[in-house]
């Protein structure tokens, strides 16, 4: 069984952002991208070394690369859930972007930038777990410029299927800690990468900084949904007593709407509303408007 969760930020970029291992970034990307954007080459800007970790832990643990074409990719495991992600998702890629221009250097030797933000949280009102972003028409819906792509994939909205190759690439990374290396679905099994990068796990070791931050990473990630968990639980239990006190007698429809509104009173200091709205079913309008009240 695979000792090491590669949802941890650091541990990806070990993974995936290795010299040794650049055949697994070029699969992973090439399941996110379309296919006339599909990967030869890789050449790692900013490769994971050991004897750097200790400086870069504390900085952002993305992984940056450049195609054949000369293309951008900026791939990032989050798993820490913030505010206003969307904003700092679109940051990072203009980094990345404008980062490209160097002395003597014009604009029109900027080259596409693609970002892949890969989340361990609910972050985006959309019912796929994987969605894409670009600059278009809003009437015409014609593209503006192919030079942004923005990428979320949203483990936790990922349900188990294997229908596309990265369906196969997030079920390993929701549940490589519990797959054996050799005893995999056979979905996995059959994709060298994959399989590649279950026995990299199984293998990896940590010096003593590294696994000190592992520790501190997978303690929050532990908590985090030890809390979500009973936060939920004692909000429901709450919201089914203060709707069968308040009024089921008006019929089962109007009870279990009352009883979703008490619910989502219960969890207003507790979780946002997007949640909420989710646990629920209530809109964010109504959400928004109960907070108001309350």
């Amino acid at each position: 069984m695979c000792r090491i969760n590669p949802r941890v930020d650091f541990v990806f970029k070990k993974l995936f952002g290795s010299e040794e291992n650049k055949d697994l970034l070029q699969d992973f990307i090439n399941s996110v991208v379309s296919e006339e954007d599909r990967v030869t080459s890789l050449e790692l800007q900013n490769p994971y070394n050991e004897k750097n970790f200790k400086h870069d832990k504390l900085s952002v643990l993305d992984i940056k690369a450049k195609d054949q074409r000369g293309n951008w990719y900026n791939i990032e495991m989050q798993v820490i859930d913030q505010e206003y992600y969307d904003k700092r998702a679109l940051y990072y890629w203009s980094r990345v972007y404008s980062g490209q221009l160097h002395s003597g250097i014009n604009y029109d030797n900027l080259k596409k930038t693609i970002s892949i933000n890969i989340l361990n949280f609910r972050c985006l009102d959309e019912e796929n777990y994987h969605n894409i972003y670009k600059i278009i028409n809003l009437e015409s819906k014609k593209e503006f410029i192919d030079h942004l792509e923005i990428h979320f994939i949203e483990l936790e909205k990922y349900n188990e299927k294997y229908s596309t190759m990265l369906d196969r690439w997030v079920n390993f990374l929701k549940k490589a800690e519990k797959y054996a290396k050799n005893k995999l679905p056979k979905e996995l099994e059959e994709v060298l990468t994959i399989k590649k990068a279950v026995e990299l796990l199984d293998e990896m070791s940590l010096n003593d900084e590294e696994r000190e931050s592992y520790e501190a990473r997978l303690k929050w990630l532990r908590d985090e949904d030890a809390a979500i968990k009973k936060a939920e639980k004692k909000g429901i239990e709450k919201g089914i007593k203060e709707g069968i006190k308040k009024g089921i007698e008006k019929g089962i429809e109007k009870g279990i709407e009352k009883r979703n509104v008490e619910i989502a009173k219960s969890l207003l200091d507790i979780l946002d509303v997007k949640t909420i709205s989710e646990k629920t079913g209530l809109s964010e309008e109504v959400i928004l408007k109960l907070k108001d009240e309350n």
